[in-house]
């Protein structure tokens, strides 16, 4: 558990402040398109005050059993070292299957496919926030609808190629827009509930219960639009560590959820009044000379929405890189004070691309809300799931049938949720699905490969300790200087060595074994990190740890060698690094289908080198080549 950040008032209000501007902008521009989506879909339902209370009532339900309850109250408190997300939450439930591997196996596959589903959803979000807010130009003038795509991919375009220079000035701003946004929210809502003020009744679960007794499937379906209300739901947990607990609580109870919940019954109360302003909802809360400021800052708003997916997408493939599931990437920092705030060029014009396709395709917020939602829903029940095995393995007794008895709760909701959507793949769910498969499917390629690869690796090995003795008893040739030798095991001879041995049959003065490994932890403190044992006279090993979330640096880490062994003292132009490269090959007896084998190998041939990744002088580097069968 994390420490609670409530010693400073000060420090806490300014991080309610970021947290409302990064962490609730997809969940705060949802009011922009789910109501509508609920009337405009593809189910026929009257407009009528029934209907409208009834609908009202779900959304009202969903954000206080689903945000409020599950990820608010319980969720947050299953932080990893108060990092949270799905992967950090992956991590605490891998913990209770160290000594079993097939159940390991399947937490893995729960985590990643969670994590692969946020790539859909960092897709869909940009375009469909960004596209309703536009849609509001209609309202201004019908001269400009030709204009709204266009403007749509231009933002987009803009958007994604301001990533490179970071967020650190944008972020400034992000709190205050945010919070202005969710003021007008509230604002607007209060307008309109003063002429039906019979909305509020909404809140009674009677009037759910008896829309879905009323209309039993299409109340069903409709959870599928529904669902739409809690979309960026995961950034919650996800962004804890950047903001803490109680900023993302106080922000949620204080602001975020009083200004939604009014905005809905504000739209609600119109639709009971003025049931024309159907085809916008949103826009029609306000007069009409409003409309244009008002659409300037959805604009703005979704754009900051648009923001946190991004930032979200960066941050989820970083961790999948030091977790395993992912090759190696170039990765930027473009803070010199934030950690996380980072840049991957491959996955930011990935998403670029994707979300401009996404755009063309689908062409309307109404069309892309038949793909939102789904990846969602699913990336909850996989958060429910994992969050069953952390419940099971940290409590015990009373206090463990009380958290699996809520979450059993919890867990049928989200399926009610998630069974929905599952209707609506035909109508573009199909394409979060798609994209999350592909990216399930790489990352469990390039994990699955490199464990075959390591095996391979390891078969013939040499224990280390038996063979540093054999070479200081007959030593080879000693040259000036001091060799690195970079390896994966820290028990068994690297193989760049022995190769090192048989063609240039000679050793450096003092050699380092450099072993560096991930935990399941999101940092590791600095005491923490080096590990060093002496081997023999002129050899030593060291072993370095990092968090999931961290930037392994093989500097940093020669660095705090030096001053726990000052006996070595790594001069740039004394020291060599000796790496080994593979290049896979088709074995006799494939250990992989061959499909796999060529992703896998394609994947390697094109991850980011070992040099640069880990910071290494690339001046300074020998690489021994070797082709292993797979």
């Amino acid at each position: 558990m994390t420490t609670e950040q409530t010693q400073d008032p000060k420090k806490i209000a300014g991080l309610v402040v970021g947290a409302i501007g990064v962490v609730y902008g997809d969940i705060g521009t949802s009011p922009l398109y789910t109501l509508k989506e609920c009337f405009n879909g593809h189910v026929q339902l009257d407009l009528n005050p029934f209907n409208v209370m009834g609908i009202l009532s779900l959304i009202f339900w969903g954000l206080m059993l689903v945000v409020s309850l599950k990820y608010v109250a319980v969720i947050l408190q299953a932080d990893n070292r108060g990092e949270g997300g799905i992967l950090a939450l992956m991590a605490l439930a891998l913990r209770s299957a160290t000594d079993n591997r097939n159940k390991a196996f399947k937490l893995a596959v729960l985590g990643i496919f969670g994590a692969a589903l946020f790539s859909g959803e960092s897709i869909i979000t940009p375009a469909i926030s960004v596209l309703s807010a536009l849609e509001g130009i209609s309202l201004v003038s019908h001269t400009l609808e030709p204009y709204i795509l266009p403007l749509a991919i231009a933002i987009m375009v803009a958007l994604f190629a301001m990533q490179s220079r970071g967020t650190a000035v944008v972020g400034k701003l992000f709190g205050p827009i945010m919070v202005t946004w969710f003021v007008v929210l509230a604002g607007l809502g209060i307008m309109n509930i003063i002429k039906a003020p019979q909305v509020l009744a909404s809140v009674n679960p009677l009037y759910a219960i008896e829309f879905f007794f009323a209309h039993p499937w299409v109340s069903f379906v409709l959870l599928g639009a529904v669902v739409l209300c809690l979309t960026g739901v995961e950034a919650l947990y996800a962004d804890m560590g950047h903001f803490g607990r109680p900023a993302i609580r106080y922000a949620w109870f204080v602001l975020v959820l009083p200004a939604l919940l009014l905005n809905y019954f504000g739209q609600g109360a119109l639709l009971i009044t003025t049931p024309e302003a159907i085809k916008n909802p949103f826009y029609f809360l306000a007069p009409s000379w409003a409309h244009l400021p008002l659409v300037i800052l959805s604009t703005m708003a979704t754009v900051i929405a648009s923001q946190a997916v991004i930032s979200g997408a960066f941050s989820v493939t970083n961790q999948a890189i030091q977790l395993g599931f992912c090759p190696r990437m170039d990765i930027q920092h473009t803070s010199e004070r934030e950690m996380g705030q980072i840049y991957i060029p491959g996955v930011n014009w990935f998403l670029l691309l994707s979300v401009i396709i996404l755009i063309l395709a689908f062409r309307t917020s109404s069309n892309l809300a038949a793909a939102y939602g789904f990846a969602v829903t699913c990336t909850m029940v996989m958060t429910t799931l994992l969050a069953f095995v952390v419940a099971g393995h940290y409590f015990k007794g009373r206090k463990k049938a009380a958290y699996w008895s809520l979450l059993a709760f919890l867990l049928v909701i989200d399926l009610a949720f998630f069974s929905a959507n599952i209707l609506k793949l035909h109508e573009g769910g199909w394409f979060p699905l798609a994209l999350g498969l592909v990216a399930f499917t790489l990352m469990m390629t390039w994990k699955r490969g490199r464990e075959l690869l390591a095996s391979k690796l390891r078969e013939g090995e040499m224990p280390l300790a038996g063979f540093v003795e054999s070479l200081e008893s007959s030593p080879p040739q000693r040259v000036e200087g001091l060799s690195i030798f970079m390896t994966a095991s820290s028990d068994s001879v690297p193989h760049a060595l022995l190769h090192n041995l048989k063609h240039n049959k000679v050793l450096h003065e003092q050699v380092v074994f450099l072993t560096l490994q991930t935990d399941d932890i999101p940092f590791v403190p600095s005491r923490e990190r080096v590990v060093v044992r002496r081997l023999g006279e002129s050899f030593y090993q060291v072993i370095a740890t990092f968090g999931f979330k961290e930037e392994p640096s093989v500097p940093q880490v020669l660095q705090q060698v030096s001053q726990l062994q000052p006996e070595l003292q790594f001069d740039d132009m004394n020291t060599s690094f000796f790496l080994s490269r593979e290049t896979i090959v088709e074995a006799k007896y494939p250990s992989m289908s061959w499909w796999r084998r060529r992703l896998f190998s394609l994947m390697s041939r094109n991850a980011t080198r070992v040099t640069n990744f880990f910071k290494i002088p690339p001046n300074r580097v020998v690489e021994m080549g070797m082709q292993v069968e797979l």
